[in-house]
């Protein structure tokens, strides 16, 4: 963890140091989107592609160099940025991106990956339907308090001791990975990578529970019946476990991680309530004293952790800081990638994502919330939910007022798809390749990439159509 914190250092303080050097103020022009064309999204492509088929097509290749692959398409995005703009322009794009979107992203992911990580379930239980049920809608709760990649981490493990003895287990971690790594996380900025983004950006903090808690629970309800109902039916047709040894109690340890969760989501609050107007200019970038306490206070936190658990209890985990490390790295590759494309949505019609911005608008100029909700859920899950839900925040202008109040539907849609069709495919969301990765060494003979989009394109797309065309609750659905 110090490797990793001195790493990140290593990143940002050449950075500071030369953006706060004398001059740093002159530099704080904008791209001009309007005159940029498609070429300039080839990198942000590139690296979403590359994360998308890296794995799957060259695995070897891939895990061996895949923080060099994503810094080739970053350099890919910043160097004409220099050679035509400016190198101070460049540079200043940059500061912005690491500072302004990538900084308190990470440091948040790293310090509940951290804690969570020091959180032990112990004991074994006898797998039943109701108790896999249960299993499921514990981690789906508990998704949106210490984050998906938390949840899915702490509980993926007994989950697959539980239904180790069954013949049939496939179905439980496609659901596990449906609710748990996504569906769960809707309601709080700590639940899913897109909700902190937009929480970076302006929206509040307790906005996603205020506005989408009831459709979230009417999907985590339904899809919990159909596991139910799925589970119930496999459990019939398997012949009787009587030689499966008898489960053994189950305990906790490492609880004081969960002060240290609290701690976190106080940290958070905090930043957005205490606001002394004490603002740092870096670079053009605009730095303000609440968020620099609340990402130390966040990583102390992180180091806390590691100080008060036992290092047994992450190597019953079988914790290893290599998937917050992939995290850190390629993530750093798509934030720097998708500066020109920032740059290029904020042009609107002037720019060349004007269709696009018409297929998502009405005759009268307001959002249409439908497109919105589909155009950012399936390229969430083709691509990552958490750089497309910037995408289409920008496309919606960008505005976390306005998209809080009177276009909080169209905030609402792009959250939704955001958070929920990342678990169409691996590749929505972090943690569904984790638990992919963890469930298959385990020896749960998990579908491929394709044969999994199958599997939760038939669960999900009838409930998300539901979503869309019939408003179960007053406002509830889209239009």
């Amino acid at each position: 963890m110090i490797q990793l914190c001195f790493r990140l250092c290593r990143l940002l303080v050449p950075v500071l140091a030369i953006s706060m050097a004398p001059g740093a103020a002159h530099a704080a022009a904008e791209l001009d989107g309007a005159a940029m064309s498609w070429p300039w999204a080839v990198p942000f492509a590139g690296v979403l592609l590359s994360i998308a088929t890296g794995p799957l097509l060259f695995p070897k290749i891939w895990h061996a160099h895949y923080g060099k692959i994503a810094a080739a398409w970053a350099l890919l995005a910043l160097l004409p940025i220099g050679v035509l703009n400016g190198w101070s322009l460049m540079l200043a794009s940059l500061v912005h991106a690491l500072l302004a979107e990538y900084l308190s992203f990470i440091v948040l992911l790293f310090a509940l990956y951290t804690v969570a990580g020091g959180i032990l379930v112990t004991g074994t239980m006898r797998a039943t339907p109701l108790l896999n049920t249960a299993l499921l809608a514990l981690g789906t709760l508990f998704a949106s308090i210490i984050g998906t990649t938390g949840a899915a981490m702490i509980l993926i493990r007994p989950l697959i001791r539980a239904n180790a003895n069954r013949p049939t287990n496939v179905h439980v971690i496609v659901f596990f990975i449906i609710l748990v790594a996504n569906v769960g996380g809707a309601l709080s900025p700590l639940g899913d990578p897109p909700l902190f983004v937009g929480f970076l950006r302006g929206v509040d903090f307790f906005w996603p529970l205020q506005h989408l808690w009831q459709q979230t629970l009417i999907v985590a309800l339904c899809l919990l019946a159909v596991f139910y109902a799925l589970d119930r039916w496999h459990a019939r047709k398997e012949p009787p476990s009587g030689g499966a040894a008898a489960p053994e109690p189950i305990g906790l340890r490492g609880g004081v991680n969960f002060a240290l969760i609290g701690l976190i989501v106080a940290a958070i609050l905090l930043s957005a309530t205490w606001q002394p107007g004490i603002v740092f200019d870096v670079y053009g970038t605009k730095v303000a004293l609440q968020n620099l306490v609340r990402d130390g206070a966040i990583l102390i936190l992180a180091v806390l952790s590691l100080w008060l658990t036992a290092d047994e209890h992450r190597s019953a985990n079988d914790f290893s800081w290599e998937p917050i490390r992939e995290v850190a790295k390629l993530f750093a590759g798509i934030f720097v990638a998708i500066i020109p494309v920032l740059a290029m949505l904020n042009a609107g019609k002037a720019g060349i994502f004007a269709p696009l911005l018409s297929v998502v608008t009405g005759a009268d100029g307001a959002p249409r919330e439908v497109p919105y909700f589909w155009f950012t859920g399936l390229l969430s899950a083709v691509l990552d939910n958490a750089p497309t839900y910037l995408v289409f925040f920008e496309l919606a202008g960008g505005n976390p007022a306005e998209l809080m109040g009177p276009l909080s539907g169209t905030l609402a849609a792009i959250s939704m798809g955001a958070v929920y069709m990342g678990a169409l495919t691996y590749v929505g969301n972090a943690p569904n390749f984790m638990v992919y990765a963890i469930a298959s060494e385990r020896g749960i003979k998990m579908p491929g990439f394709f044969g999994y989009a199958l599997w939760a394109s038939v669960v999900l797309l009838p409930l998300f159509l539901l979503l869309t065309y019939l408003p179960i609750v007053p406002h509830l659905g889209l239009h």
